[in-house]
């Protein structure tokens, strides 16, 4: 008999890659209606800094994330562009006129949401849906010991075999 947390582990990387897929679709919404104005609102004019610049990023970045082709660092650039926002248009601590520390009140929810998914997918992977699981040698299959799931447990414990953990000192033992 399988207990709950075993049979949702067995969809951590489909449910990881259907994230990714939404967040990077989104986040490539924001970046055209900045670039083209679409679907909803006005472009803004080319080079208009740093909203142009801003939308460049989340475009090409948001495809990436989406078809899931260099996703790790497509999302921390992502990552970094949404941490670089709320510092900077949400809440400017150093810079600007004073706003509210809370995200609620500044306008930041999304940014700051945006910003630790992509971090997230940055440390977990694109998961077995991507063009990444693709390029690294097909759709559910990986390396001996890889975790394509997107946990960060070793591959013996989906076996319940005992896990020999390596360590700083393992290279020194008999």
């Amino acid at each position: 008999m399988t207990t709950f947390d075993a049979r949702l582990a067995s969809y951590s990387s489909p449910l990881l890659s259907l994230f990714r897929i939404i967040a990077g679709l989104m986040f490539a919404l924001h970046g055209s209606m900045k670039l083209f104005g679409w679907p909803i609102g006005e472009a803004v004019p080319v080079g208009t800094w740093p909203f142009w610049w801003a939308g460049i990023i989340e475009l090409v970045g948001g495809l990436l994330i989406t078809v899931g082709l260099f996703t790790r660092i497509a999302a921390f650039i992502a990552s970094g562009e949404m941490a670089v926002a709320y510092f900077w248009m949400h809440w400017p601590p150093l810079d600007g006129p004073p706003a509210s520390f809370w995200p609620m009140e500044n306008g930041g929810e999304v940014v700051l949401l945006y910003c630790f998914g992509f971090l997230a997918i940055a440390a977990l992977g694109a998961g077995a849906w991507s063009v990444d699981a693709r390029r690294r040698g097909g759709m559910g299959r990986s390396a001996p010991g890889r975790v394509v799931s997107g946990t960060a447990a070793p591959a013996g414990y989906a076996t319940g075999a005992p896990v020999r953990r390596g360590g700083l000192f393992n290279r020194f033992r008999r």
